[in-house]
């Protein structure tokens, strides 16, 4: 099984704009669709978005559709969650997914 590590957490102001990875290590299988969810304190683990194998299909929630962009790069066994125009609403632990992998999270706060 691959083991999933994000990064590029931290501190930002509202409006400002953010990067984050999901490196995956120890991979023997072939790759599947992978997104990313976000947990903030007192609510449940929400969807954000979603790309398929290739990378070439996207699908966002409606409340970061036109704000965030997902995408991967296969070469580096990489996810990334390109954040912008952030909201303190946003303010979250951001978790990278594969089929039933988890990361452990990295934590995204927005600040104003």
């Amino acid at each position: 099984q691959v083991r999933l590590v994000e990064s590029g957490g931290g501190l930002v102001q509202a409006g400002g704009s953010l990067r984050l990875s999901c490196a995956a290590s120890g991979r023997t299988d072939s790759r599947y669709a992978m997104g990313w969810f976000r947990q903030a304190p007192g609510k449940e683990r929400e969807f954000v978005a979603a790309i398929n194998t290739s990378g070439d299909s996207t699908y966002y929630a409606d409340s970061v559709k036109g704000r965030f962009t997902i995408s991967r790069d296969n070469a580096k066994d990489t996810l990334y969650l390109q954040m912008n125009s952030l909201k303190p609403e946003d303010t979250a632990v951001y978790y990278c997914n594969e089929g039933a992998l988890w990361g452990q999270g990295t934590q995204v706060t927005v600040s104003s």
